[in-house]
């Protein structure tokens, strides 16, 4: 799946603001990358992907998550890569994971002002109709079709 990169200053504010850059001692910084990795982790875990095994680090003077793990399908594993990177100060995903049950990876997107479900269904899909399946495939992260915003990267499955 490789290196994802993300906007850092779009996303959850999972760990507030600019503290995970702001200690400047190597032990603080230490400190604030662990609190930041367990912050994301919970919010994985919340969002009942069935994740084995996860371990979350953190890099705060790269803005860099990298996870490891168990998921139980591809759709599983990239949900947890959209986890980690949309979240405010990660600037990018690197996503060891392994899939229990392999298929294709999906595509992604990554909203600009003025995206819609709809206008990225009909620029992936040919179909404006088909925005609620890119809207399944991005849930639970998604709770509502119109509460996408500008940074966010979707996956956008094959039909």
């Amino acid at each position: 799946m490789g290196l994802f990169s993300f906007i850092k200053e779009a996303g959850e504010k999972l760990f507030g603001g600019s503290s995970a850059h702001a200690a400047s001692a190597a032990d603080a910084q230490k400190e604030s990358d662990a609190k930041a990795a367990q912050a994301i982790e919970s919010y994985i875990g919340l969002q009942n992907l069935g994740v084995s095994d996860l371990k979350v680090q953190f890099d705060g003077s790269q803005g860099k998550v990298t996870v490891h793990g168990t998921a139980p399908t591809q759709a599983a594993k990239e949900k947890v890569t959209l986890c980690c990177g949309n979240v405010a100060n990660v600037q990018s995903v690197d996503n060891l994971m392994t899939v229990s049950a392999p298929e294709p990876e999906a595509q992604f997107h990554d909203v600009v002002r003025g995206d819609t479900l709809s206008a990225i269904a009909k620029k992936f899909y040919g179909d404006a109709n088909k925005y609620p399946v890119i809207f399944e495939a991005n849930k639970p992260m998604l709770t509502h079709p119109d509460k996408i915003y500008p940074g966010q990267k979707l996956r956008i499955p094959a039909l």
